[in-house]
């Protein structure tokens, strides 16, 4: 009897605080949008692609530092599904969605193609390149190697954001903004008062999240481990926590008609989890003398390449439809069920 007491009252303190987790999630997402608003794309849209991996970051080292059984494999894990998450999932949702309601989507291709073209590339520095390196025995780096793609990595992604945010703003600003479907490029913009206080609670928002989202991290461990599933879904677990605020404001965003908005966010989430939080990752586990391993496995390896051919497909014609969510949801539900039964 007491230990049945001791389970409910644990559900539903867990119950609490994944609640609380979904409303700071959306206190984030609303607040990262008013900023976005007042600065512009899109730099609004790097605001939140950096709270969030701010988010991912602390996880992944709270989780390394533990020193659990599969620790090493968790930045693999977590930067792999965010990769597949954003280019199938959230991706896939937003074409699905706006498809639904506005039949075709435009957007700005020399943005976006740009944008999957250094995904890729990030993720073939950090994900396959362990695997088929010689230096050590499976799918790990040398301290030298991790360091020098630690830093490759850290370097694309400022060039990068020079690339979106000073030579080329323009591949990422919506092309033809339509007063009827997106009302909110026409609202007034917030005061500066107002744009203070939104920075204020946003920080204080991203620092609940952390908060909790370490709070619920063993809980997610322990229900994975009670299941009997692999290990890998503990990472994917981490990537849904830290991509909730982003994946949000997409979908709205594309439901909306905003397309542009929804691949800037989309595509930059998965950008600045590996252009940021590898690097991070790498100097600490170089530090600490944390094991560490990113190599994906082959099954991972076609995945990750499908998903960027598809995507390349879908980004390089400029506008959406119904059918191409269709296809990028697909693939994500597949990628979901072989890492159930890989």
């Amino acid at each position: 009897m007491h230990s049945l007491a001791s389970l409910l009252s644990q559900t539903w303190f867990i119950t609490l605080m994944g609640i609380t987790l979904i409303g700071a999630v959306l206190s984030a997402v609303h607040h990262a949008e008013v900023i976005a608003h007042k600065t512009g794309e899109p730099y609004g849209t790097l605001v939140l692609a950096i709270s969030v991996t701010i988010i991912e970051v602390s996880l992944i080292i709270s989780m390394m530092l533990t020193g659990h059984e599969g620790a090493e494999f968790i930045a693999r894990d977590a930067v792999f599904a965010t990769v597949m998450i954003v280019i199938n999932g959230v991706v896939g949702l937003c074409i699905f969605m706006g498809g639904l309601k506005h039949h075709e989507m435009p957007f700005r291709n020399e943005g976006t193609i740009s944008s999957l073209a250094v995904l890729a590339a990030l993720a073939t520095f950090i994900l396959v390149m362990p695997t088929v390196t010689v230096s050590t025995p499976g799918p790990d780096f040398t301290k030298s190697q991790l360091a020098f793609a630690g830093i490759a990595s850290f370097s694309l992604y400022i060039a990068f954001l020079f690339f979106q945010a000073i030579s080329h703003r323009d591949y990422y600003l919506p092309s033809t903004p339509d007063k009827k479907t997106d009302v909110s490029v026409h609202a007034a913009k917030p005061s500066n008062l107002k744009t203070t206080v939104s920075s204020l609670l946003l920080i204080a928002s991203l620092i609940i999240v952390v908060g909790l989202a370490e709070a619920l991290s063993p809980a997610i461990e322990s229900a994975v481990t009670a299941m009997g599933a692999p290990k890998t879904i503990v990472g994917i677990a981490i990537a849904f926590l830290v991509l909730l605020p982003e994946g949000y404001a997409a979908v709205r965003a594309a439901r909306a008609n905003r397309l542009q908005s929804s691949l800037n966010l989309a595509l930059g989430s998965a950008l600045a989890s590996i252009g940021l939080t590898i690097p991070t990752v790498a100097a600490i586990a170089i530090y600490f003398n944390l094991p560490i391993t990113l190599g994906i496995s082959s099954l991972n390896m076609t995945l990750l390449y499908l998903s960027i051919f598809i995507g390349s497909l879908t980004l390089v014609i400029g506008r959406t439809t119904l059918l191409q969510g269709v296809v990028h949801l697909i693939i994500f539900f597949e990628y979901l069920f072989l890492s159930l039964v890989p």
